[in-house]
């Protein structure tokens, strides 16, 4: 039985995580950290009595599974082995499949307060998530990105120990009363000095608990001065550019970033690059009821609340940056954090959970920004009334960043078309909707997923993925990953979305390199010269650790492989090969990673050292 059969046995689509295991002695180790895994990013299957081979299972199927289960939920309950527990009744089944009765575990999603989900009582050591290949260790910095989310008390709420004051830009909180004035000039707030304004707005607060006083983060961040922002936040980032030459050596037109020419607080970086945003979009001549000329459409409202949302849902004790681009036809937003919502919420409008609600607050006494969850209806609406191809939020589980992709393109216009024609030839005529929805939106945004595709059509995730299944086959799109992390890219593509290698800012987590011979065609030529290579080890089974040691290096003495193609190639568990061979061949020089800073990288890579002479 391959993959595919069991999992349309089971109803489950390819757009699910699935992990096999077989059992055969037991609830397995690896099991806790799965499940911490799958709870901490999407979700998934976790299969009880397979055994994966390669690209086939066999189902030994598990002889007492009423006792392993019971075991499990003992194990599932007990703090010291799992915290928080979070599955249900009936989360957990028995099922029978092939004459085998085989455990089915469904891992939800946990919840941002129940992340982390860590198991043996140490959240630092026992946090894991899910990659393209497998179940990761977090990073110290993961599972605080975690911890922070899991509070209730918002991020820029808290009292920034040894700052004061004079840590603010006078300028900054002048120009924000001139405007809070010219807005509402009948407003209390204004008659406040400087003092007991900032204190309404949340930039400086009293602790009740423990009496202490001082500035607040989101007084910092929103007035700061550039010094006693990166004394406070030493990552602090924030990054604008416009990328409008087509010269591909010209990286971009214009840059606005931290340079000591400005003090980039966030007021100042609104205010700098919003005119910038919308300085080329066509305003029509419209009068308001007061027989007054509109000076905005839709599109630009829309604009401005992407770029208030980057900036008030932002993890701003992150590492990473803040970056905004603009290009001829398309804008594109990121920030730190993960949704704290998920996706299909945010596009159904109504909910609302701001990591930094003071900050909220400040912008929206500007006249900036929703709270009632419905800032990214506007940007939806301004979208569908120009036809252009629907935003697209993405989550980077990988690097914990939000993406908004706003592409200023029709859904197929005829540039696109033109070159999907190429791709597809005579066959185009022959594509179903769907079909065509898949490569437009692979062409558009560099790489997609069922999840994605799913935003524009009706139809069931299954089918979607069975049109997907046959784009593959076709070699139209090659396939990325595997289970929620599966992901399409057109055939030779070569970027795999808007905010690929373009800002050295981006370290090399972040960067989606072409994936090169970790993803080669099963039908090409070099992948068919490996598998000869691999043959000795693939069709022995037993092979000797030295013969497989061998064999590992001649197949990447070339290239850097995945560890999904190594173990494809070699027909051996991926989990077997890298505990066995990879880790010990690393730590003997004989092999060398893609990304030696990012052991965890999602197309970590592996290539034989080359001694020198």
């Amino acid at each position: 039985m391959t993959i595919d059969e069991l999992l349309k046995q089971l109803d489950l689509g390819e757009d699910q995580d699935v992990e096999f295991k077989s059992a055969e002695g037991g609830l397995p180790k690896s099991l806790w950290e799965t499940i911490s895994a799958f709870a901490n990013t999407e979700g998934g299957f976790i299969i009880l009595g397979v055994t994966h081979k390669g690209e086939k299972l066999e189902i030994t199927g598990i002889r007492k599974p009423e006792g392993m289960v019971k075991v499990f939920w003992d194990a599932h309950n007990s703090p010291e082995k799992l915290k928080p527990p979070v599955c249900k009744v009936s989360d957990v089944l028995i099922a029978a499949v092939s004459g085998n009765r085989i455990i089915v575990i469904n891992v939800p999603r946990a919840l941002r307060q129940q992340r982390p989900v860590f198991i043996n009582g140490n959240p630092l050591t026992g946090t894991f998530k899910r990659n393209f290949e497998g179940d990761y260790h977090c990073t110290d910095a993961e599972v605080r990105q975690m911890l922070r989310d899991a509070s209730d008390e918002p991020q820029d709420f808290q009292i920034i120990e040894h700052f004061d004051l004079s840590d603010l830009d006078a300028q900054s909180v002048g120009a924000y009363r001139n405007r809070f004035a010219s807005r509402d000039p009948g407003h209390p707030f204004l008659a406040l000095n400087d003092l007991d304004f900032l204190e309404r707005l949340g930039g400086l607060r009293r602790d009740r608990k423990t009496g202490e006083e001082g500035l607040t983060l989101a007084g910092l961040l929103m007035f700061g001065k550039e010094r006693s922002l990166l004394d406070a936040l030493p990552h602090y980032q924030l990054d604008y550019q416009e990328q409008l030459s087509n010269d591909p050596e010209k990286r971009w037109t214009y840059r606005a970033t931290i340079d000591g020419a400005w003090e980039p607080n966030l007021f100042n970086f609104y205010h700098k690059i919003y005119p910038r945003l919308t300085t080329d979009i066509a305003v029509p001549f419209h009068l308001d009821d007061e027989a007054v000329r509109r000076g905005e459409t839709h599109i630009h409202e829309a604009l401005r609340e992407a770029l208030v949302n980057t900036l008030i849902h932002a993890d701003h004790l992150s590492t990473r940056p803040i970056m905004v681009i603009k290009r001829a036809d398309a804008f594109l937003f990121q920030n730190p954090g993960r949704l704290r919502i998920p996706i299909q919420s945010l596009y159904a409008g109504g909910v609302s959970d701001p990591r930094n609600p003071n900050l909220q607050k400040m912008f929206q006494l500007l006249g900036l920004g929703e709270k009632a969850g419905s800032g990214f209806q506007k940007i939806l609406r301004a979208w569908r009334e120009q036809e252009w191809i629907m935003p697209l939020v993405s989550e980077k589980h990988d690097i914990d960043m939000t993406a908004i992709s706003l592409p200023m393109l029709s859904m197929i216009p005829d540039k696109v078309e033109k070159e999907l024609r190429a791709i597809v030839g005579d066959a185009y005529s022959s594509l179903t909707e769907v079909d065509r929805i898949a490569l437009v939106l692979a062409h558009r945004f560099g790489e997609v997923s069922n999840t994605d595709i799913k935003q524009y059509r009706a139809e069931h995730p299954r089918d979607i993925g069975e049109r997907l299944k046959a784009l593959v086959q076709y070699e139209w799109l090659t396939k990325l990953g595997q289970g929620r992390g599966t992901r399409y890219r057109l055939g030779g593509s070569k970027e795999s979305d808007f905010f690929s290698s373009r800002s050295e800012h981006l370290d090399a987590s972040s960067e989606h390199l072409p994936a090169r011979s970790e993803h080669l065609p099963a039908a090409s030529e070099h992948y068919q010269e490996l598998l000869k290579t691999a043959g000795v080890v693939r069709e022995k089974g037993k092979a000797g650790k030295d013969i497989v040691k061998q064999v590992i290096l001649q197949l990447c003495a070339k290239d850097y492989l995945s560890l999904r193609t190594l173990s494809n190639l070699l027909n051996r568990a991926p989990d077997s090969i890298r505990n066995h061979y990879l880790s010990p061949m690393l730590a003997e020089k004989l092999l060398e990673l893609r990304y030696p800073e990012q052991p965890n990288h999602p197309q970590q890579g592996y290539k034989t050292v080359v001694p020198h002479q």
